[in-house]
């Protein structure tokens, strides 16, 4: 016994903790817009009032036709006013209703908006860590699928339950005349049904959370399927139909677990609204044997039975106000927990470091992924000093990547320290340190931008300066193929959007390289293997471009030829996140070690 008392507690606890995101809800609709909030207020206001009146001049004009029919001399006008009365105030119901819809369309465009630009806020602030972890993602589909249209909707739910006690107090004034205990009757007729209601949105919204991974793979296999960068293997691997097989399925499971849900909730639905309905006719009789005992007039019978019959509809708007207002904060409790998502990354203050002779230093560091027990990284120690380069070389999974993403501070040592001029990176302004790194990652961004824009994106301080992209292009080895186009710098790239032209892969790769350049008071260059589509020939004469146009600037290389990194100053092999070999060229080939036999591998493939 208990321990049911202490289960119910605690869902107690958890239903009304729910409701504390109301607040924040209405506040947000609130300095979205105040007119439009004060004015869906009023007209709420006034809606809510106007039915009971509705009612009251009903009675008049009933007894009014009644007296006049008894009457030797009928009173025609007064008939008349009552009616136009009626109709003037059926207008103002009309009007408010237009009103308060006009209100909620404007609110719930300006709201969509200024949400989902908090969630992208939100995420420009958050780690690359986190963007790699499943339940994060998640978090973020649930909240842009719902928590743009929930505030708005917990909002009107909270007026519209103002509106309908507001018409409930109104019809009770008027029903309390007849007796007591018909309100009484009145209001908790429709408590079952707020019940079952109320117990099913908890369901729905953990049936919504629970099915998040399969929403995120449909998703992602519908990008798969109608997307131009992945319908080339998807035609030429006949992929199509297995896609849409899994595609369906996932459809019916979701489909199988709505329909039960469904069922459920409006076979309970319908059980529990017979309460009502017995409620109803009970209090029908009841008003119709006192109108034929004498005791009320038929204008009062008639007033009674619409009140009774409005007073219904507002209690169970009123039930299912508070059980929407519930789901909504369920589905709203989504967004902040999303915006509440801790920023993990630190940001110091520095913006120079006391010895800028001393270049980058790696001192014992390790790294291991988020979830992962593995290291990634194991005791790395390096150094690269101003004007140095140093190439890193290594299979796949050795750990590249990884090093870069933590020079960039993307991610945090586990272990041990970076230094930049002699100073910890975890006291550098990030916006100071990454500016003064120009990086081309081997899954480099193809935007869906101008020509000048996707070179311009490598410095967003001069996005949009036109001598600045061609200054980056002849640095990138792009400014040749731009000046055939048919807009030059202003063409749109990608196929996504009219007149766009796409560009083959060397192509973009001189793009991305250019990008680079756009950062010319960078004076850490990274090449990370962007260069991996072209053939040897071409990889060569890039990095060998790269090479001149960076004299005077540390540079850092990533690429599985050795002959493209012959010529770096040290040059490091990498295997399971260890270093195992370092060096020149020569030294390297005189240890005839791992970077030796691969080397002359790989000469032969070329001889």
């Amino acid at each position: 016994m208990a321990k049911a008392e202490t289960v119910e507690a605690g869902f107690l606890e958890r239903s009304l903790g729910t409701f504390r995101y109301g607040r924040r809800a209405i506040g947000l609709v609130w300095t979205t817009s105040r007119r439009l909030t004060i004015a869906l207020a009023v007209l709420t206001i006034i809606a809510g009032v106007l039915p009971a009146a509705i009612a009251y001049i009903g009675q008049l004009i009933v007894d009014s036709v009644v007296a006049a029919i008894d009457a030797e001399q009928p009173d025609t006008r007064r008939v008349i006013e009552l009616v136009l009365l009626e109709a003037l105030v059926v207008v103002a119901v009309s009007g408010c209703q237009r009103g308060i819809s006009a209100c909620q369309s404007l609110l719930r465009a300006l709201l969509g908006q200024r949400v989902n630009v908090m969630i992208l806020e939100k995420a420009l602030t958050l780690s690359l860590s986190q963007f790699e972890d499943s339940e994060f993602y998640d978090k973020l589909t649930q909240a842009r699928r719902e928590a743009s249209s929930r505030p708005l909707s917990l909002v009107n739910r909270t007026f519209g339950l103002a509106q309908n006690c507001l018409s409930l107090l109104s019809y009770a004034a008027l029903l309390v005349a007849f007796s007591p205990l018909a309100v009484v009757i009145l209001v908790f007729a429709g408590l079952p049904s707020f019940l079952a209601e109320a117990k099913f949105s908890g369901d729905r919204f953990r049936l919504f959370r629970w099915r998040s991974p399969d929403t995120r793979m449909q998703m992602y296999l519908e990008t798969v399927i109608a997307r131009e960068d992945g319908v080339k293997e998807v035609k030429l691997f006949k992929l199509g139909p297995r896609l849409l097989e899994r595609y369906r399925r996932i459809f019916g499971k979701l489909f199988a677990e709505d329909r039960r849900l469904t069922i459920r909730r409006d076979g309970w639905g319908f059980a529990l609204g017979l309460v009502s309905t017995a409620a109803f006719y009970g209090a029908y009789v009841w008003i119709v044997t006192a109108t034929i005992a004498g005791q009320i007039t038929l204008g009062a019978m008639t007033m009674y039975l619409m009140l009774f019959r409005q007073g219904q509809t507002a209690v169970a708007a009123i039930l299912s106000s508070i059980s929407g207002m519930y789901e909504d904060n369920l589905y709203v409790s989504n967004l902040y927990e999303y915006l509440e998502q801790p920023v993990l990354s630190r940001s110091g203050s520095a913006m120079v470091g006391p010895d800028p002779t001393r270049g980058i230093e790696l001192e014992n560091v390790s790294f291991a992924y988020p979830g992962t027990t593995k290291n990634a990284l194991e005791d790395i120690t390096l150094s690269i000093r101003p004007g140095g380069s140093l190439a890193i070389v290594g299979e796949n999974g050795s750990g590249k990547t990884t090093l870069i993403k933590l020079l960039t501070r993307l991610y945090e040592p586990t272990s041990g320290r970076i230094l930049l001029d002699g100073l910890d990176l975890a006291e550098w302004d990030l916006d100071a340190l990454r500016q003064r790194i120009g990086v081309i990652f081997q899954d480099f961004g193809r935007y869906q931008f101008s020509v000048g824009e996707n070179i311009g994106a490598g410095d967003v301080r001069y996005i949009d300066d036109p001598a600045r992209w061609a200054e980056a292009a002849r640095s990138g080895m792009a400014a040749a193929f731009i000046d055939d186009l048919p807009q030059g710098y202003e063409t749109q790239l990608g196929r996504w959007f009219k007149d766009g032209r796409e560009l083959s892969g060397g192509q973009w790769q001189k793009i991305a390289l250019s990008r680079a350049f756009m950062r010319s008071d960078a004076d850490i260059l990274v090449l990370d293997e962007p260069t991996a589509a072209m053939d040897a020939a071409s990889e060569a004469s890039v990095f060998e471009h790269f090479r001149r146009m960076s004299d005077n600037k540390m540079t850092i290389l990533i690429s599985h030829r050795f002959s493209t990194v012959r010529a770096a100053d040290q040059i490091v092999v990498m295997h399971e996140g260890r270093i195992t070999e370092r060096g020149d060229h020569a030294s390297l080939m005189a240890e005839n070690g791992e970077y030796a036999q691969l080397f002359r591998l790989q000469a032969r493939g070329y001889q």
